[in-house]
C-alpha cells in the first residue's frame, strides 16, 4: 500500500478506497428512506434521522419501533445497545487518534460507522507493518467518512423522494447488499483461529436469538463473540507460551 503525504491526497484517497463499501450500503439508504417514511415518519424527520443519527441499523429500529408506537425512552435505549459495538471500534482506534485534538475527536467519532472503521484501520495497521511516520493519516480516516456520510444522505433522500415511486421496494430484498457488505468487512480479519471462533460464535448466538424483541439478539451474539474470541485466544497463548510458536 502506498501512502499520500498532504492532507487533500490523504483526503482523496480516503474517499476512493471506502467506495466498495459505499456501493453495499447504497441499497441500504434508500431503502431506510422508503421505509421510515412508509412507517408515518415525516420527510423531515427521516432525513433529519439520518443526519443527526448517521447509524443505518440503528435508524431502521428506530423506524420500525415507531411505526408500531413504541415509546421513545425504549427506542433510544435499544438504539444506544445496538450501536455499543462502535465502542469496540473506538478502542482499536485509540491508539492512532489519541494525540488528535477534540477538534478532531469529536467528528471522527460521530462519522465513525463499520465501513469508515474498516477503511480507517486497515490504512492505520498498514502504516504499522510499513514502519512508517504519517503525519495526515487522519485525513485518510475523514475522507472516507465523509463520502459515507454524504452516500448516505443521498440515499435516504432519493428513497424519500423516488422510493415511494417504486412498487414493494422494500419487499426486493435489496438490503441484502449491506449483508455482503458486511461479510466482506469481516473475512479480510479472520487471520488467527481467535478471529475464526469470535464470528462462527457470533454469528451462531445471532441466529438462535434471533427471535428476541427490539434486536437483543445482536448484543448477545456480539458478546458471546468477543467472549469466545478472547478466550480462546488466551488459551491457544497459554498452550504454546512455553514453545515460543503463538503468533498475533
Amino acid at each position: 500500500m502506498s501512502f499520500s503525504r498532504s492532507r487533500p491526497q490523504e483526503f482523496w484517497t480516503g474517499a476512493r478506497d471506502i467506495i466498495p463499501l459505499i456501493v453495499g450500503a447504497i441499497p441500504f439508504g434508500i431503502i431506510f428512506g422508503t421505509l421510515a417514511t412508509s412507517n408515518g415518519l415525516s420527510a423531515g424527520a427521516t432525513l433529519a434521522m439520518s443526519t443527526f443519527v448517521f447509524a443505518g441499523s440503528s435508524q431502521f429500529i428506530a423506524a420500525g419501533m415507531v411505526a408500531t408506537n413504541t415509546g421513545w425512552l425504549l427506542i433510544v435505549l435499544t438504539t444506544f445497545v445496538v450501536n455499543l459495538r462502535h465502542l469496540l471500534y473506538a478502542v482499536s482506534l485509540v491508539p492512532y487518534v489519541k494525540e488528535l485534538s477534540q477538534w478532531w475527536k469529536v467528528p471522527l467519532a460521530f462519522l465513525l460507522t463499520d465501513e469508515s472503521f474498516a477503511v480507517a484501520i486497515r490504512r492505520y495497521e498498514a502504516g504499522i507493518k510499513a514502519d512508517e511516520k504519517i503525519p495526515f493519516q487522519h485525513w485518510y480516516f475523514f475522507g472516507a467518512a465523509i463520502a459515507m456520510y454524504v452516500n448516505w444522505q443521498l440515499c435516504t433522500f432519493l428513497g424519500i423522494t423516488l422510493g415511494q415511486m417504486i412498487p414493494d421496494a422494500t419487499g426486493w430484498g435489496l438490503d441484502f447488499a449491506m449483508s455482503v457488505t458486511f461479510i466482506g468487512i469481516i473475512v479480510p480479519y479472520l487471520k488467527n483461529k481467535p478471529m475464526v471462533i469470535s464470528v462462527i460464535v457470533a454469528g451462531f448466538v445471532a441466529v438462535v436469538t434471533a427471535s428476541l424483541p427490539n434486536k437483543l439478539g445482536l448484543m448477545l451474539a456480539a458478546l458471546a463473540g468477543i467472549s469466545a474470541g478472547v478466550t480462546s485466544e488466551n488459551l491457544l497463548r497459554n498452550a504454546t507460551t512455553s514453545q515460543g510458536t503463538y503468533h498475533e
